[in-house]
């Protein structure tokens, strides 16, 4: 995917990856393994034949989806490649994490031509908004 642009349509449980350049564009869809971010509970633990295991805490619970979120955003960018411009777009906070893993992992921080709310879309949808942002065919 060189020499491209590419738009990330993502959330916590896909992303979107369009690759688009004047006479190709490319979808991949790329799901999440990341559970829903639910609220910790002291009483949760993981159930035994004799009834709940302590999980390890709060602490610990952050941590397993921390690092959950951490492989996920780290696949996505090795598929999103080295473009020369990287948009990226979606609904809720993911996006923003994203672009904040760009930052400590790789030099892509200077494609981001952009970070941008967007509602939650289908595939055509999407590719059809990245498209369309970088004016190709038209």
């Amino acid at each position: 995917m060189t020499n491209n642009r590419v738009g990330v349509w993502i959330d916590k449980r896909k992303a979107v990856i369009v690759s688009a350049s004047a006479d190709r564009v490319t979808a991949t869809t790329l799901v999440s393994d990341v559970g829903p971010h639910a609220r910790y509970s002291k009483r949760s633990g993981y159930p035994t034949p004799d009834g709940p295991r302590a999980g390890g805490g709060e602490r610990s619970y952050e941590g397993r989806y921390g690092r959950h979120l951490d492989r996920y955003y780290d696949e996505v960018i090795s598929r999103v490649g080295r473009p020369e411009a990287l948009w990226i777009f979606g609904p809720g906070e993911a996006k923003l994490q994203l672009k904040e893993r760009l930052a400590r992992s790789t030099g892509l921080t200077d494609r981001v031509v952009g970070v941008e709310p967007a509602d939650t879309l289908t595939d055509p949808q999407i590719v059809a908004k990245v498209k369309d942002y970088y004016g190709i065919g038209h």
